[in-house]
């Protein structure tokens, strides 16, 4: 499992994403607003806004908010800051490669928070190109595994068009081609089997394994960074241990 995915496990174990839902919303909201604003309010007509309703209602916002977002978008309502999008690549503790998607309506102000944190939990901001190569955009759903029959879930989802279904400790992780992450999502939730987790992801095609030590600055460093207001998401290639995760999780 990708260090993103086994980062949104530990969120959840500690609680952390409903304790942090409104700023799950906020940044949700800035990604309808500037998904209606560059292809239009129609989700069927814009993938993005398609896509980016599906992740706000797979977090339960409520309608009207989702509504609100795409009208500032569209300009119908007073509100919507001129967001620009960008991306930041560097290195974590023991080398763990981290891409960091930003959405500001100040630049300077967003690279000096980014290159902070990176200092401060053993990593640095390193140059455009230096890790993207290592991500590819992949479609990713995750369901518990004591929910779901593996064989049930392994048929819906490579009938629908899945990549690979991968194994892990607690779950499983549908990994799919971004073009086929809507149809493949839909099949699973028509097949009545319900996902922790459902997004467009940045997939590393490999990994650093961390000690202890790394493991926990590099969740730090993880954990900081989706504190910015001005950071969407962080990916990151490390690998963890599932005892390592597991101590982990329970002290933070």
């Amino acid at each position: 499992m990708s260090g993103h995915s086994k980062w949104n496990t530990i969120k959840r174990k500690k609680g952390a994403v409903d304790a942090k839902r409104g700023k799950v919303f906020t940044k949700l909201i800035k990604e309808i607003t500037l998904a209606a604003r560059l292809g239009g309010g129609d989700p069927d007509g814009n993938s993005r806004l398609r896509q980016a309703v599906l992740a706000a209602k797979t977090e339960n916002m409520p309608k009207d908010n989702i509504e609100r977002a795409i009208k500032k978008g569209l300009g119908d309502l007073a509100g919507a800051a001129a967001f620009e999008e960008i991306t930041y690549e560097g290195y974590g503790p023991g080398g763990v490669a981290v891409l960091v998607e930003a959405m500001t309506d100040n630049k300077n102000r967003t690279v000096a928070e980014v290159r902070h944190i990176f200092s401060k939990h053993g990593g640095n901001l390193g140059e455009n190109g230096c890790v993207a190569w290592i991500f590819e955009k992949k479609g990713s759903i995750i369901c518990d595994k004591q929910a779901v029959d593996e064989d049930v879930l392994m048929e819906v989802a490579i009938e629908a068009g899945a990549e690979d279904v991968r194994e892990q400790e607690s779950e499983y992780e549908i990994i799919t081609d971004p073009n086929t992450f809507e149809t493949v999502k839909e099949a699973v939730d028509e097949a009545g089997i319900a996902s922790i987790l459902a997004e467009i992801s940045m997939i590393p095609q490999t990994t650093v394994e961390l000690d202890e030590q790394k493991a926990s600055r590099m969740l730090k460093l993880m954990e900081k960074m989706e504190d910015n207001d001005d950071i969407q998401k962080v990916y990151a290639n490390f690998d963890i241990s599932d005892d390592i995760m597991e101590k982990l999780s329970q002290q933070m």
